[in-house]
């Protein structure tokens, strides 16, 4: 039975990673490649001039000092190229819309798309006034799960999933098929203190749960209390088709 590859941005010893790994359970042998350390907004950065360190922490288990995507690559060209599905997450915070474009988390799945891998991200919003439950993230993982898995393979695309934050105990989510929020996020800087005598500092202000949404699309799904499950082409400009 080929493995799958499981990885994040929030490091090895992250407890999303953990959740990820239960809630996977049914799809046999599990390979983690994840990054020793948190790697949180890296993007699709990658390595390729300086060496990568890889260490078995356990049987299956593989930490590396390199991006999300690197893990991936690693994964996927050395470490268990049979794989058929990478599974990343599950993240502490959402990836919705523009955070798409930022996400370490996305980027592992889309480089493992772009290698021709099925490919799904996870990551649980977070609200300032509320504990995550990752039992309770673990088991709307496993639902989602298995609709996704049900679907015939696409190559042109990988899968993009946010789960709400919402107070427990409740029902579980509706798990809505929607398009990505195109919407800027909220950014804002204001001055700090100045650093001799033409360098200053800036402080963001940003407001991540204030930020502008569309009705319909993933920020607005997530935030409304359903889990927003949105694919996203491999080729952008296919993006306003990826609503359904």
């Amino acid at each position: 039975m080929a493995k799958t590859i499981l990885t994040n941005d929030d490091g090895i010893d992250a407890p999303g990673l953990a959740a990820l790994y239960l809630a996977s359970e049914s799809l046999g042998p599990r390979i983690v490649v994840a990054p020793h350390t948190v790697r949180s907004g890296s993007g699709h950065a990658v390595t390729t001039r300086d060496p990568l360190i890889v260490t078995k922490t356990r049987e299956g288990w593989f930490s590396t000092t390199g991006m999300p995507a690197d893990c991936a690559r690693v994964a996927l060209t050395r470490l268990a190229p049979d794989a058929e599905w990478v599974l990343s997450g599950i993240n502490r915070g959402g990836n919705l819309g523009a955070d798409t474009y930022i996400s370490g988390t996305v980027a592992a799945a889309r480089e493992a798309a772009l290698l021709g891998k099925q490919a799904i991200a996870f990551s649980q919003y977070v609200r300032s006034d509320l504990e995550i439950d990752w039992s309770w993230t673990q088991r709307q993982t496993t639902r989602t799960l298995e609709q996704l898995l049900a679907l015939p393979p696409d190559p042109t695309a990988f899968w993009n999933v946010n789960f709400p934050h919402v107070p427990l105990p409740a029902p579980d989510p509706e798990i809505v098929f929607c398009g990505l929020d195109l919407n800027p996020l909220d950014v804002g800087f204001e001055d700090g203190e100045t650093i001799g005598e033409d360098s200053r500092l800036m402080h963001y202000t940003g407001t991540y749960h204030g930020r502008p949404r569309a009705r319909g699309r993933d920020v607005a799904v997530c935030f409304e209390g359903a889990i927003a499950v949105t694919r996203i082409p491999l080729d952008i400009t296919g993006q306003s088709a990826s609503c359904r």
